[in-house]
């Protein structure tokens, strides 16, 4: 009997906690995982070194049609900035420090995929 492919969340959930260790590893630390407000989520809330990273997690089977990284249109960035916005007025402690949006593509197995870090991957004044 074949193995059912697990669900579209549960997929989800598995290479995000795998990109938050890929990112922890490099020396981020986390600060809010799944940080809902009224505009969108954001995945990770990480801190590199006094920086405040907003980190989108995108994950292809395969890295056709420009793989997860293309993914982030200018659509998905305004509502990333949006939601960054709402977490810096949640989270007054973290207003004044230096804030970047990265994204990690991830692609292959979901049970260990490849990672692809995109740091600074775009500016919120460019959105």
């Amino acid at each position: 009997m074949a193995r059912a492919e697990p669900d579209r969340r549960a997929r989800g959930d598995a290479v995000e906690a795998a990109a938050l260790r890929f990112l922890e590893t490099r020396g981020l630390h986390l600060l809010a995982r799944n940080a809902h407000s009224r505009g969108g989520e954001l995945d990770l809330v990480m801190d590199d070194a006094g920086t405040v990273v907003f980190v989108e997690v995108r994950y292809r089977a395969t890295t056709g049609f420009g793989g997860g990284a293309a993914s982030v249109d200018a659509g998905k960035q305004r509502r990333l900035v949006h939601a960054a916005q709402a977490f810096l007025l949640r989270h007054p402690q973290h207003a004044q420090a230096p804030c970047r949006f990265d994204v990690v593509a991830a692609a292959g197995d979901p049970a260990a995929p490849a990672f692809e870090w995109l740091r600074d991957a775009f500016r919120a004044d460019g959105v």
